[in-house]
């Protein structure tokens, strides 16, 4: 997070970022989604310095996942599921289908 963030931004980017962590997103990728989304949330509200177009003008993240969320075979990738069956120790996982994935872990 950028320095000088308030205490609400920083509570929202521990939480999308930890969030993404538990659907399997490495923490890198975690950190990276979540300052962009909180970036984006504080150009919408007026709190950045610099703005995009798309920033304010495109529908809020919040509601952009909203609408992508559980949306049948956009649901979780190959590799989150493969991460996720890693954590709860699932053998024969490397050899599986994304199919057989998603049924292995339960969704």
């Amino acid at each position: 997070m950028p320095a000088g963030s308030s205490p609400k931004r920083e509570r929202q980017y521990e939480h999308i970022k930890a969030g993404l962590k538990k659907r399997g997103r490495s923490e890198d990728k975690a950190e990276e989604i979540a300052a962009r989304t909180v970036n984006k949330e504080r150009a919408r509200s007026g709190e950045a310095k610099e703005k995009s177009r798309t920033s304010t003008d495109d529908i809020s993240s919040g509601r952009r996942g909203g609408l992508r969320s559980h949306s049948g075979s956009k649901g979780r990738t190959k590799e989150q599921l493969y991460n996720e069956a890693k954590n709860k120790n699932i053998k024969g996982r490397s050899k599986m289908t994304k199919a057989q994935l998603e049924k292995a872990v339960g969704r």
